[in-house]
């Protein structure tokens, strides 16, 4: 077991390394999902990117894996209203992807799954 969770423990850091550097690389597709009601959305895109990036460094540490797995968690929640705003608003194009409504349902229940992921990873 402590192989299968030193792999997924890689692949959740790579994720988050990855997604965070991509609001730097590509930050329009993620300005254009930000709900209206969110101010500063160019600032809350960076801020979300740098929180992954962050958030997936400590994740690395044992010392700092709980905090950085709740920090995750709180993160993932805060993205919430980004999906469900997406869901209502779908399809609408993102980048070079188009979300039609089921893939805006499969991005929302997937936020959870990712919830529980993190958790899993807290120790």
């Amino acid at each position: 077991m402590r192989i299968i969770k030193n792999i997924s423990l890689s692949i959740l850091v790579l994720l988050y390394l990855l997604a965070g550097l991509n609001h730097f690389i590509h930050p329009e597709g993620y300005i254009r999902i930000i709900p209206r009601y969110i101010p500063l959305p160019v600032i809350a895109n960076y801020l979300a990117g740098a929180f992954e990036i962050l958030l997936a460094l400590l994740m690395i540490r044992p010392k700092t894996r709980k905090v950085a797995s709740w920090g995750l968690i709180l993160l993932l929640a805060a993205f919430l209203p980004v999906h469900i705003s997406m869901l209502i608003d779908a399809p609408l194009q993102v980048g070079a992807l188009m979300v039609t409504p089921v893939i805006a349902w499969i991005r929302l229940l997937l936020q959870p799954v990712l919830m529980l992921w993190a958790w899993w990873h807290r120790k």
